[in-house]
């Protein structure tokens, strides 16, 4: 059977001449800072989102933990959107581990913060509050979509959080897709950010890694935290020459994704019964909703055919994820499988059934 799957470019396997390059790497111990596939993949992503420095992470939920135990005290809170990945998705590390609140905002449509609350939420001096310690946003907005924030959105944002003397962090996974979207140079887009991560493992179709970017001062500190948490590593260079591979190689090609997504957007907002706007898919990530009850059991049937993506609820609805590795012919195909299904969902009056109504409708 065909599977294509749409789950998450999390899915991405490395490209031959990834491979390649990772089994020719020249390797050293990174915990001694001697390894120079390493050092070099530090310096690009430092150079490439123009930030001072940056350090080789295993993930981006370490990345987003060092990046905020490097600017934050035990107590502080950050202030961030409720529908963010360091909100809902790191497993509650920053309270479990760092003592770190978070003090999660409403998004806005746009995937950004409102300023205002913002601003109304800061808390410098109250003893009976979290003090305020950062504040960040999330670019590409995954659970809005992959949504892109502009250049103007971020600063709105980060000047309020400078104003107050308070760092502001990005938490850039899909930073590049971003970029790539808005045809602005990355560094332009995060320059109003104190610190920035991004993943290697996901769009640019690394293996594992992601790179936390900043200042020389806090990115001395973040390598402290990484010690603390396990992530100091040895012959790193094997991950690292994937990473220097990706962001010599892999970004451009982004707009690939984006354009299947485009294309699987348009093709899903044309089977009857199917919820999505097209012109709010601006990358490779896209949700859709069914129209009744029904979501969960389609799902299933058309999981079963081959096609993977994921069932989030009734609230997100359907999420696909374009990638390395998933061709427009891939598109095409799980556009026809979706379609064949659903129409013979619709078709089957006992659909949606439990055991118990099918057998009084035959009585």
């Amino acid at each position: 059977m065909r599977t294509v799957d749409l789950r998450s470019d999390t899915k991405t396997l490395p490209s031959p001449e990834m491979r390649r390059a990772i089994a020719e790497a020249e390797l050293g111990d990174a915990d001694e800072g001697e390894d120079p596939t390493v050092n070099r993949l530090e310096a690009m992503a430092a150079e490439r989102l123009g930030k001072e420095a940056a350090v080789l992470v295993t993930s981006g939920t370490q990345g987003n933990m060092v990046g905020i135990l490097s600017q934050c005290q035990k107590g502080d809170s950050v202030i961030l959107g409720r529908n963010t990945h360091i909100n809902l998705g790191e497993a509650g590390g920053l309270a479990a581990l760092a003592g770190v609140a978070l003090n999660p905002l409403e998004n806005t449509a746009s995937g950004s913060l409102d300023p205002d609350e913002v601003r109304q939420s800061i808390n410098l001096d109250s003893r009976d509050w979290p003090k305020t310690g950062m504040v960040s946003l999330e670019n590409t907005q995954n659970l809005l979509g992959g949504l892109v924030l502009t250049r103007d959105d971020i600063k709105e944002v980060a000047d309020i959080a400078h104003e107050h003397d308070l760092p502001f962090h990005i938490d850039g996974a899909r930073i590049f897709n971003a970029a790539v979207s808005l045809g602005v140079p990355i560094d332009e887009l995060v320059q109003d950010a104190d610190t920035v991560t991004f993943c290697l493992s996901k769009g640019l179709a690394a293996p594992v890694g992601s790179v936390l970017c900043g200042s020389r001062e806090t990115i001395e500190k973040a390598r402290r935290w990484v010690k603390y948490l396990g992530g100091s590593m040895r012959q790193a260079g094997i991950i690292a020459a994937a990473g220097v591979y990706a962001l010599d190689n892999m970004v451009d090609r982004l707009a690939e994704d984006h354009e299947n997504a485009q294309r699987l957007a348009k093709g899903l907002a044309a089977i009857p019964g199917l919820d999505i706007d097209p012109e709010r898919v601006q990358t490779n990530l896209l949700f859709c909703h069914v129209a009744d009850s029904d979501a969960a059991e389609l799902a299933s049937r058309i999981n079963a055919k081959g096609i993977q993506f994921y069932d989030i609820g009734p609230e997100l609805g359907w999420r696909f994820v374009t990638r390395y590795g998933i061709s427009a012919d891939d598109i095409d195909y799980a556009l026809d499988i979706i379609d064949s299904v659903v129409r013979e969902y619709r078709s089957d009056p006992n659909a949606g059934r439990s055991g118990a109504e099918r057998q009084a409708g035959r009585l």
